[in-house]
């Protein structure tokens, strides 16, 4: 079968290579689509951003994305028009001016302080609330009626919560994003800036101090277990530390941001090694040495700016962090949760081969009520095929036409430096179709090389099913849940992403040596190679 790789509209579109997986479920692209240009639009007008939104789409279940323009986003320019002409336009088009009269006033009032402040003084509880409330039901109580309602309450609370989700990114990427983009303008690489962030995101380390103090448990009743259960009936201090341990992340996919994707309490041997295998680490000395470096090199006149955009990068650092987990990937696991009862009553009826085999379905077949009104289990099966089959392309970083960028200095002053920011934000996650690295060159996070045995695999819960702790776990890319296993891995690469990527910052707050971003990872070294990471030089060597 050909595969062709078209453009899904106008203008250019980048491949994401950080965030969904190849070969994407159904439902997460109807979520994405029906969730993130919206929400983007929404924040791009409140932040005084001269960009409409972001535009997503899914090309044989690829996800490419493209910032769309503000003026004319349907007829793209071959070629920009002579620049005094764009200065005029830039000062004179009634939208234009409003995004500049609004983006001076966000650079002057820094909004994201207050959102930050409500996420950490009730909006997080309220989110951790309702998903409580969809997983404390019991779903083999269900009758097949009410349990379909179940699925679409759980689907509904999954739309609100990725618009939400994307929303707030608005919100901690933009304080990051003036960050980066004004102090590379002063000579900092961004590896460098972002290393001045360790230790801002709480939520990051939150599971190892979780697990270093279960294991300070365990330690003093002498006990060594061998399973997850063992490890709970060794006291009822342990049974009581891993339950808290457990209640908001049972449910939440650890490992891709699809439905397809495991949940970390269907892997009770990972929960066991990921807790075993934690350690708690404290670098605060060492950020704040370097802190003290960088600042020695920017310009005196400077300082003082430097301290406010450092001060408002780390604020926004354990939103961006604690987001995730909370408002996509746990709603995104209740979903699943209810789709695998759905799925288990399909095999009982000998409909379905597998649970599994449910989250295959469409978005408008979560409205049936009737569970012998979904589709056949050889249908949902020829669709898990042809999205793995899909998963084996080889995707183009770019679809479309080249979209000429316009200069910053075509704009007005804040228009300028919110669009700098967002070109900084893009660059860093990995989100703009250019590779920056090639072959096992990528971008390095640490300092302390790591010769280990590398666990590859093209997913995620394949290579996890391997890795011993210590060794070197290499995957495509990584979410923010992956703070729940990563303690077991002696160092990450991943073949995706920029310094600014989940992986990136995970390995940071975890203290583990990492290269991102190298893209023939998963096709050049070996599972079961022994391979040295040297995050100091942003590469990965096979050794054998």
């Amino acid at each position: 079968m050909t595969v062709t790789w078209e453009a899904p509209g106008p203008g250019q579109w980048a491949l994401d290579r950080s965030h969904m997986p190849p070969g994407c479920t159904a439902l997460v692209q109807e979520l994405m689509v029906a969730t993130e240009p919206a929400a983007m639009r929404r924040v791009f007008a409140e932040l005084g951003a001269p960009v409409d939104t972001i535009s997503a789409a899914f090309v044989n279940g690829f996800l490419y994305t493209r910032l769309r323009p503000l003026i004319a986003p349907d007829r793209p320019a071959g070629r920009l028009p002579p620049q005094w002409l764009l200065k005029l336009v830039m000062r004179l088009h009634p939208e234009m001016r409003r995004r500049e009269k609004t983006a001076s006033k966000v650079l002057a009032t820094t909004p994201w302080t207050q959102v930050i402040h409500e996420w950490h003084h009730g909006g997080r509880a309220a989110i951790v609330a309702a998903n409580l409330a969809l997983q404390d039901v019991h779903l083999p109580g269900l009758t097949d009626a009410a349990l379909m309602a179940h699925v679409r309450d759980c689907w509904n609370n999954c739309l609100t919560n990725w618009q939400h989700h994307f929303w707030l990114h608005g919100y901690d990427l933009g304080p990051l994003g003036r960050y980066l983009h004004v102090a590379e303008g002063w000579g900092v690489p961004a590896e460098e800036l972002l290393s001045l962030l360790e230790g801002a995101s709480p939520s990051t380390s939150g599971p190892a101090r979780e697990a270093a103090e279960i294991c300070r448990l365990l330690a003093e009743c002498g006990a060594q277990p061998a399973t997850l259960a063992q490890m709970r009936s060794a006291s009822p201090e342990v049974d009581v530390a891993v339950g808290r341990y457990l209640r908001e992340r049972e449910w939440v996919l650890f490992s891709r941001y699809d439905f397809d994707g495991l949940t970390l309490g269907e892997r009770p041997d990972i929960v066991l090694a990921s807790i075993l295998s934690a350690v708690d680490r404290d670098r605060s000395d060492s950020v704040a040495e370097r802190t003290v470096a960088v600042c020695a090199r920017i310009p005196q006149q400077h300082r003082a700016e430097f301290d406010t955009l450092l001060a408002g990068a780390r604020q926004a650092m354990d939103l961006r962090d604690d987001n995730g987990p909370v408002t996509a990937e746990w709603p995104v696991g209740l979903v699943r949760r209810a789709l695998l009862e759905v799925g288990r009553r399909l095999v009982t009826a000998g409909r379905a081969q597998h649970p599994q085999s449910a989250v295959e379905l469409l978005p408008g077949e979560l409205q049936a009520t009737d569970l012998a009104a979904l589709p056949a289990g050889e249908v949902l099966q020829a669709r898990a095929d042809q999205r793995a089959a899909q998963a084996q392309s080889v995707p183009p970083l770019l679809l479309g036409p080249p979209e000429p960028v316009p200069p910053l200095d075509v704009l007005p002053p804040a228009l300028a430096q919110m669009v700098g920011s967002v070109q900084s934000v893009v660059r860093h996650l990995g989100m703009d179709g250019v590779a920056t690295a090639s072959g096992l060159h990528g971008v390095g996070v640490g300092s302390t090389p790591l010769t280990a045995v590398a666990r590859v695999a093209a997913s995620p819960e394949d290579a996890l099913d391997r890795l011993q702790p210590g060794e070197v776990l290499v995957v495509a890319c990584t979410t923010p849940a992956y703070n729940l296993v990563l303690s077991l891995a002696g160092a990450v690469v991943t073949a995706s992403g920029g310094p600014m990527c989940h992986a990136a910052v995970l390995a940071r707050e975890l203290g583990i040596p990492a290269v991102v971003g190298a893209h023939a990872a998963l096709t050049t070294i070996p599972d079961g190679a022994l391979v040295e990471v040297v995050p100091a030089e942003g590469l990965v060597r096979v050794l054998s």
